[in-house]
């Protein structure tokens, strides 16, 4: 791990490669799991906000969801996530002809309803953000479903902070990340 300004970032982020690969795994990481996208605060607001211009790419059972939970929902532990449907599928998921799993938010948004991608934490998977009250933990959160995205960034020599560039500068902003790439760039001429 290293420090980057107020974060701590763990070297997988730079060394392990990744791209999604979606043919294979079918947007699984919004459907597995027992918990929903982890929100920002200014996220639930902006969740409630547009869900109205959201609502006609959203399928009937995350509609229901919504409307019995809300548009989020706060955790045992106090943080913040989408509601799932039936503890499984994040209720803003929707799918394509192929099955694969797809985010209404960011349709709405790709059709020009909205100005609002999708959560960051969405944005920027696999790399999970944790805050505490001095610094933010920047790691990588393998999971097996990911397995084919590994293989493929291997493939494409694709680093996950390069993936994630978007993600990344969104987050953290346009300095850090040209920090970031500084670092990787270092540790890279140090290996050769």
């Amino acid at each position: 791990m290293f420090q980057l300004g107020k974060t701590i970032v763990s070297e997988d982020i730079i060394q392990k490669d990744f791209v999604c690969n979606l043919s294979a795994c079918k947007g699984a990481c919004c459907i597995d799991g027992d918990a929903g996208a982890p929100l920002e605060e200014e996220e639930s607001h902006i969740l409630e906000a547009i869900y109205p211009k959201v609502k006609p790419f959203l399928r009937e059972e995350g509609i229901a969801a919504i409307e019995a939970q809300g548009t989020f929902i706060k955790t045992a532990n106090g943080e913040l996530e989408t509601p799932l449907i039936n503890g499984a599928d994040c209720v803003y998921v929707t799918f394509n002809e192929k099955g694969t799993a797809l985010c209404g938010i960011e349709e709405a948004y790709n059709q020009g309803a909205i100005d609002f991608k999708k959560p960051v934490s969405c944005h920027l998977y696999p790399v999970r953000v944790k805050a505490y009250s001095q610094f933010s933990a920047v790691n990588y959160d393998k999971w097996y479903i990911c397995d084919d995205a590994c293989t493929l960034g291997k493939e494409l020599q694709v680093p996950i902070y390069k993936f994630v560039k978007q993600g990344l500068i969104r987050k953290f902003g346009e300095e850090w990340y040209s920090q970031l790439e500084k670092i990787a760039e270092k540790q890279a001429d140090n290996k050769n």
